[in-house]
């Protein structure tokens, strides 16, 4: 066994592992230091494979960004635990159903998985030579000229989905302040303020 075929079954493994315990760890702050623990050894795997740029980035951008924002988010939200796990309970029995279910159709899929003729050959001719290019052009190049209109229509389909998420959350509050900045711009500078007369002894 080389040193490389070591380091895969230690990468692999502990994404195993990790990513189990992100599912039945029962505090939410464990559950997100797994899944960084999870995206760290999948960058492992693909830094084996030779795509450091596609580690780079899962580095970069899900555990540096994504996950620390997640971790702020659990950390800081007053979430009542006792009430979601009776909720949980009261429908786990739906649950384990829709994963008996899901565990079965794996299985059927896997159980008769073959490989199609000609399927090993278009894989290949997707991937350029990494003697002639390195990868992080060859990303660019079928992002940016072979699936450029796709790119965009997932950019625009992420766009929607976060200001529907924004839209649907933003809840108005009698109670809180809000400014208002065309009145503020557009205000008379005469009706912002009014003179009084204050007399000696004599109060506002």
């Amino acid at each position: 066994m080389t040193v490389a075929d070591f380091a895969f079954f230690c990468f692999a493994i502990l994404m195993l592992v990790a990513g189990a315990f992100t599912v039945v760890s029962r505090n939410p702050v464990h559950s997100v230091l797994w899944l960084i623990l999870t995206f760290l050894s999948a960058a492992g795997l693909f830094v084996l494979l030779g795509a450091e740029f596609v580690a780079m980035l899962l580095v970069i951008v899900y555990v540096g960004a994504v996950m620390v924002l997640f971790l702020f988010v659990v950390m800081m939200l007053d979430v009542d635990f006792a009430e979601l796990k009776a909720g949980m309970a009261k429908y786990l029995p739906f649950g384990l159903l829709i994963g008996v279910v899901l565990i079965l159709q794996l299985a059927i899929a896997f159980g008769d998985w073959h490989s199609a003729e000609g399927a090993e050959a278009l894989r290949r001719s997707v991937t350029p030579d990494l003697a002639e290019t390195h990868n992080t052009a060859a990303i660019g190049r079928i992002m940016y000229d072979d699936y450029l209109l796709l790119f965009q229509v997932a950019g625009l389909i992420l766009l929607v989905s976060m200001i529907g998420a924004i839209t649907l959350t933003l809840r108005h509050r009698a109670d809180v302040k809000r400014q208002n900045v065309l009145k503020q711009m557009y205000r008379n500078p005469e009706d912002a303020f009014e003179m009084k007369d204050i007399k000696p002894g004599q109060g506002l």
